[in-house]
C-alpha cells in the first residue's frame, strides 16, 4: 500500500507535512516524497529501501516553505510527481493500484502524450492519472473522467494553487479522513497522524468523492457514491495502525474482537499462554487471551529500531531478512510451555515457519498452537500492491499439493465446513509444523470488524468484488495464467506489479 498526507495552513505547513507524513510509514518502504507550495512548487523524493524517512527527508523539511502541502509514502514508485498542465500547474501522489494501466498508457502514446517518470517497472501509475486527470474539461472532470476509466482503485491527493484536492477511490477501498487543527486543515490516509500534530476529525470521505481543502476550509466539488463502500477489510486486520479509524471503526478494538472470536472457536484450550506475533498480532492475541482467561505473555519480541514491517518490501529475500532479525525469543518465557501463536495472517508462511515457530520450538515450547485472524488467503491483491503472486500464497500451494496441479475453482477450499477445507489446513499445519492450526472465518472477520459484509472488500478470501470494479474474474485471471503456461508465455498477470 502506499500512505498520503495533505495540509492547508495559516502558517508554514512544512514541519506537520513532515511529520504527518512520517506516521505513514508502516505502508511502504520503497520511496518517500513531499511536495510544498509557496511562491513557486518545491518537491523532493528519496529512496526509503535501506533508510527511514525521517533521516531522509529531515534537512528538506528545513529548506521547504510553503502554506500547503502533500506527502506519501510509497510502495512502489516515485511520487509525488509535478505536471505543468493546461490547467495549470499541480503535483499529485496516488494509492492504489491500477489493473489497466498498461492499456490506458498505450492508448495515450498512440494520441501522441509522452512520459517522462518511466523507472524499471514501466511507466510511472501517478504520471499516467495525471495525464488521464488532464484528459478532462477542469481538475475535477479529470479526477471523474479518470475513475470512469480505470479497473482497480486509485485514491489521490493533487495540489494546485487553488489548494488541495482529495479524491477517495469509487468504491472507498483505500480510506481518507479529514481533521482540523489551529489555523489548520488535514487529510490523512491514518488518522493516527492527527492526534500528536494537534487535529481533530471531523470527516470521513466518501467512496468517489472529491473535496477541495484550502484556506477557506472545504468545500465538496463531487458528491460520494450512493453505492456501498467496498473498504479493505485487510487495513483492520492487518495493514492499519492500531491507533487508526477507517469508516469510524478502531483498527485495535477490531483486532481484539477477532482474538475473542478466534478463542471462542477453541472452547476451553488447555494451554499455559497466549501470545501474538509483533506487532499487528499483539492486538489478536490480546482479544483471544482476555477471553479464553490465560495469560497473555510475549515469548517474542520485537526489535524495533531500524527494521519496519517484512510484507511491505517488495524482494522476498529482503523480507525474510527483516522477520528473522527483528523477532528475538525468550527462552525464559518460552521453555516447556504450551503456546498459543495469534498471527494477523498467513500469506506465504514462510516467515512465521522460519523466524517465529522454528525459534520457539528452538527455544523448548512444549506446544505450539497457531490462530490466523485472517481465512486463508486464495487470491493476489488487485487493489493494492501486496501480494504479487497466487504461486506464493500459502493455501495455493497447498491445494496444488493436494490436487497434484492447480485448478480454477477453488471454492470447496474457501468453505470452513467442506472436508477440502480441512484437507488443506492440515497440509500447511504440517508444512508450518505446528501442534495445531485454525484459521479465523470470513463471517467472524466480519463481525469483528462490525460492517456490513457487502460494505468490504474481501476479495483476498473470496474472489469476488464489484464487476464494474474489475473487468476480469479471479477465474479469468487463473484461466489467463493457465493459457500463458501452455503456450510457453513468460508474462503472468498475476505475477506483474504493475505491468
Amino acid at each position: 500500500m502506499s500512505g498520503l498526507f495533505g495540509v492547508v495552513s495559516e502558517k508554514n505547513c512544512s514541519e506537520t507535512l513532515f511529520y504527518g507524513t512520517d506516521y505513514h510509514s508502516h505502508l511502504g518502504t520503497e520511496f518517500g516524497g513531499m511536495a510544498v507550495l509557496g511562491s513557486e512548487f518545491t518537491r523532493r523524493i528519496h529512496d526509503l529501501s535501506q533508510s527511514q524517512f525521517k533521516s531522509k527527508f529531515f534537512d528538506d523539511c528545513l529548506q521547504m516553505t510553503g502554506k500547503k502541502g502533500i506527502g506519501v509514502i510509497s510502495a512502489s514508485e516515485e511520487q509525488p510527481i509535478y505536471l505543468n498542465s493546461r490547467f495549470g500547474p499541480f503535483c499529485l501522489a496516488t494509492a492504489g493500484m491500477v489493473e489497466n494501466a498498461e492499456e490506458l498508457a498505450a492508448q495515450l502514446l498512440r494520441k501522441g502524450i509522452s512520459f517522462s517518470e518511466v523507472g524499471r517497472k514501466g511507466v510511472n501509475t501517478t504520471e499516467l492519472i495525471g495525464k488521464l486527470i488532464n484528459q478532462g474539461t477542469d481538475l475535477v472532470d479529470g479526477i471523474e473522467k479518470m475513475f470512469n476509466r480505470i479497473e482497480g482503485s486509485c485514491s489521490l491527493l493533487l495540489l494546485s494553487r487553488a489548494g488541495i484536492y482529495v479524491a477517495r477511490d469509487r468504491f472507498g477501498y483505500t480510506p481518507f479522513v479529514v481533521g482540523r487543527g489551529p489555523g489548520s486543515w488535514a487529510v490523512t490516509s491514518e488518522s493516527s497522524a492527527f492526534p500528536n500534530l494537534g487535529f481533530e476529525t471531523v470527516k470521513y470521505v466518501e467512496p468517489g468523492e472529491i473535496l477541495l481543502i484550502s484556506e477557506d476550509g472545504v468545500v465538496q466539488r463531487k458528491i460520494g457514491r450512493k453505492h456501498p463502500s467496498q473498504t479493505c477489510a485487510f487495513l483492520w486486520m492487518y495493514t492499519g495502525f492500531p491507533a487508526s479509524n477507517y469508516d469510524g471503526i478502531n483498527v485495535e478494538i477490531v483486532r481484539e474482537r477477532s482474538g475473542r472470536l478466534l478463542a471462542r472457536r477453541d472452547g476451553d484450550i488447555d494451554v499455559d499462554m497466549v501470545c501474538g506475533v509483533p506487532d499487528s498480532g499483539l492486538a489478536h492475541g490480546l482479544g483471544y487471551a482476555m477471553e479464553s482467561g490465560k495469560p497473555f505473555r510475549r515469548p517474542l519480541v520485537k526489535y524495533t529500531p531500524g527494521y519496519g514491517r517484512s510484507y511491505t518490501p517488495p524482494s522476498q529475500k529482503t523480507r525474510d531478512l527483516i522477520a528473522k532479525m527483528k523477532l528475538i525469543p525468550i527462552q525464559e518465557v518460552i521453555e516447556g510451555q504450551s503456546i498459543v501463536l495469534c498471527e494477523d495472517s498467513i500469506v506465504r508462511g514462510t516467515q512465521l515457519k522460519n523466524h517465529a515457530i522454528q525459534k520457539l520450538w528452538a527455544c523448548g515450547a512444549r506446544e505450539v498452537h497457531i490462530r490466523a485472524a485472517c481465512p486463508p488467503l486464495m487470491f493476489p491483491c488487485r487493489f493494492n500492491l501486496s501480494t504479487r503472486s497466487i504461486d506464493e500464497l500459502a493455501a495455493r500451494k497447498a491445494i496444488r499439493r493436494i490436487e497434484g496441479h492447480d485448478i480454477v475453482d477453488v471454492s470447496p477450499y474457501i468453505d470452513p465446513t467442506s472436508a477440502k477445507y480441512e484437507q488443506m489446513v492440515e497440509v500447511i499445519r504440517q508444512d508450518l509444523g505446528v501442534t495445531t492450526l485454525r484459521y479465523q472465518t470470513v463471517d467472524d472477520m466480519v463481525e469483528a470488524i462490525g460492517k456490513p459484509r457487502h460494505q468490504l472488500c474481501l476479495y483476498c478470501w473470496t474472489g469476488q468484488c464489484p464487476r464494474s470494479a474489475c473487468r476480469r474474474t479471479a477465474i479469468d485471471i487463473v484461466e489467463t495464467k493457465k493459457r500463458s503456461a501452455r503456450s510457453g508465455a513468460v508474462d503472468d498477470p498475476l505475477q506483474q506489479q504493475l505491468w
